[in-house]
């Protein structure tokens, strides 16, 4: 019965094996067709250079600009990452506060919905105007645009606690907070990092859409500039550095996950 098992249990695992791969080997081939298929539109003239640059007309834009990029990159970072930090505390707040209080939840959720309907653009000239052209109105928006994701991931993960594993602890003697600590934290913890994940990538699309309306460092600047000047190449090395920053802002969270998570990866590699 073993001799059986085995082969079975080896086919298995080189089949899964196999999917890793091919998992993995998809959006490149997709990118590699992509990228192709930009080339040869770019090479046949199809549209205009000063219109659509070859892709390698953006890579020598970017290789060329790149100590300006990063300089500007800094910048944007910096805004990201201040905005997304106090989004990121504002939120855990907000949720934990909605979830103790139920009147709490019943009066600020239609407005955080609500708050989402409002176009970023159109927030952006008033915070510059109420702000200036400083770092203050671009942190501002990031905060708007990464708190939303968070506080709502945080609350679905509150209430996506086993009801039962609440009535065993509070039928123990357990209070509030360690009900809290215990059981709807960590269960929250998935949600809480699924919306980190998308808030990771508005932090820096918030950064960039404020400084294209006024500021004086900064992507945004960099690409109204460019945009000015018709250098579509450099305008598009700058969209090629936001796609790069990030992809990396996602794997970094992930890995966030991970090391935050250690219980859930073992759990899948059990399973």
């Amino acid at each position: 019965m073993e001799e059986k098992q085995f082969p079975t249990a080896k086919r298995a695992a080189a089949e899964k094996k196999r999917r890793a791969v091919t998992d993995k080997l998809s959006p490149i081939i997709a990118l590699v067709l992509l990228v192709a298929v930009w080339a040869a539109v770019c090479g046949f003239g199809s549209i205009p250079s000063y219109m659509l640059p070859s892709p390698g007309a953006v890579i020598r834009a970017f290789v060329g600009d790149f100590p300006l990029l990063m300089e500007h990159a800094a910048v944007t970072l910096t805004e990201a990452f201040a905005g997304l930090g106090i989004g990121i505390a504002l939120a855990f707040v907000t949720a934990s506060l909605m979830d103790r209080f139920r009147g709490l939840y019943q009066a600020l959720y239609p407005l955080l919905v609500v708050s989402q309907t409002i176009p970023t653009v159109a927030i952006a000239p008033l915070l510059i105007s109420w702000m200036g052209f400083d770092m203050a109105p671009k942190i501002t928006l990031v905060v708007l645009t990464t708190f939303f994701p968070i506080t709502v991931g945080l609350l679905d993960g509150y209430k996506s606690v086993d009801a039962d594993a609440i009535s065993l602890f509070r039928s123990m003697g357990a209070g509030n907070g360690i009900i809290f600590r215990r059981i709807k934290l960590p269960s929250a913890m998935s949600h809480f990092f699924s919306g980190l994940k998308i808030s990771a990538s508005y932090a820096i699309v918030g950064a960039v859409i404020a400084e294209w309306l006024g500021g004086f460092e900064g992507l945004g600047v960099y690409m109204t500039r460019v945009r000015k000047a018709y250098s579509f190449d450099k305008m598009f090395a700058v969209i090629l550095l936001i796609i790069i920053i990030s992809l990396l802002l996602m794997g970094l969270v992930t890995l966030l996950k991970k090391a935050a998570m250690p219980w859930e990866r073992k759990g899948v590699q059990n399973v």
